[in-house]
């Protein structure tokens, strides 16, 4: 019986484990359709920050996800330089970039 509940918990974790994958490549999909990866990429600043530097940033800050959401539907800068980022609201629908937002913050 444990060695049963051990393979049902396993597989659980395995099938989580991919379902966050396909998540974060559903993300990253939609933030490139949504052009966000003409000016970031994961790994390297190109014109804005590195998202795996944004998540490092934010790591903790339980609002977080706020604060990204409204500067990318509003746009800014002064944050990572004086190079300002576009609003990207109505263009991108809300539910998109909370999703973008979430994948960013997951890195």
């Amino acid at each position: 019986m444990k060695v049963l509940l051990s393979a049902i918990a396993a597989a659980t974790l395995l099938i989580a484990g991919q379902a966050h994958a396909v998540d974060a490549a559903a993300a990253k999909a939609m933030a490139q359709k949504s052009g966000c990866l003409a000016c970031h990429s994961v790994d390297a600043k190109v014109l804005g920050p590195a998202y795996k530097d944004v998540a490092a940033k934010y790591k903790g800050d339980k609002t977080a996800e706020a604060k990204l959401v409204a500067k990318v539907k509003a746009g800014g800068s002064g944050v990572w330089g004086n190079i300002p980022m576009p609003a990207n609201s109505p263009q991108v629908k809300d539910e998109d970039i909370k999703t973008i937002v979430q994948w960013i913050l997951s890195l």
